[in-house]
């Protein structure tokens, strides 16, 4: 699957009093693996920033001014997120900001050009109720350093969404949360099994039965058959 992440700078929060993209930074996942082929553009807004928008971005009227206009890069934009998953933070802020300029160029929303947009905030906010779930915030709960982040960038924080967007989703992947206890246990029970004397101790009928009762209400709560049947497939128990 094609993923795009997707962030946008502007010259301030209302696209419809005039307000414009001046940045956008793009990074791609293919199969929840970073490519490398990112898309990244200044644009010309043909107007200032707001003082309190200029103190989010920093990017001055002044160095804005020789970078081409919207119309300029929207086709090739179109054509980097054509038919992909677009992930952003606060999606309707961005969305709201790029369907205008297409809008204005008499073009198709922009959204009509993706194949669907995961919001990366509200899915936060599902796992983190009531916690901070700013792209800063998000980045100390999942471990992501973004020390080199003095001002926004529509790239950077492009880069720093996809790292938390994929620690956000990978899932636990293994049974105990303790990593460092796990690893020194694993490791104490490897040092004292030589190699070749490894014992394996097979379930009895009981634990097989429990087993089965347990996948048997996975499938329940599932309303089909649990992921578990896949590996271990079992018979049911009699009812």
């Amino acid at each position: 699957m094609r993923q795009i992440v997707l962030d946008t700078e502007t010259t301030g929060l209302n696209p419809r009093t005039g307000d414009r993209v001046i940045e956008i930074g793009c990074v791609e996942i293919f199969n929840r693996k970073l490519t490398g082929n990112n898309y990244h553009r200044y644009i010309n807004p043909e107007r200032d920033s707001d003082e309190a928008a200029l103190a989010v971005h920093g990017l001055t009227t002044e160095f804005l001014s020789d970078k081409p206009k919207f119309h300029e890069i929207a086709e090739e934009l179109r054509d980097f997120i054509n038919g992909a998953e677009v992930i952003i933070h606060n999606a309707p802020f961005d969305l709201g900001f790029l369907n205008h300029e297409f809008q204005r160029l008499k073009l198709p929303d922009f959204v009509s050009y993706c194949s669907g947009v995961i919001d990366t905030l509200v899915h936060a906010k599902e796992l983190h109720p009531g916690k901070r779930n700013s792209l800063d915030a998000l980045c100390d709960r999942y471990g992501i350093s973004n020390a080199h982040r003095k001002l926004h960038g529509a790239l950077l924080d492009s880069e720093l969404l996809a790292d938390v967007y994929l620690a956000m989703t990978r899932g636990q992947n293994m049974l105990s949360m303790d990593v460092e206890v796990e690893a020194a246990v694993v490791g104490e029970m490897l040092d004292s099994v030589p190699l070749g004397e490894i014992i394996v101790l097979k379930a009895n009928d009981e634990e097989e039965t429990r087993h089965a009762s347990v996948l048997l209400g996975l499938d329940k709560a599932a309303k089909g058959s649990c992921v578990w049947r896949a590996y271990a497939p079992l018979p049911a128990p009699d009812a």
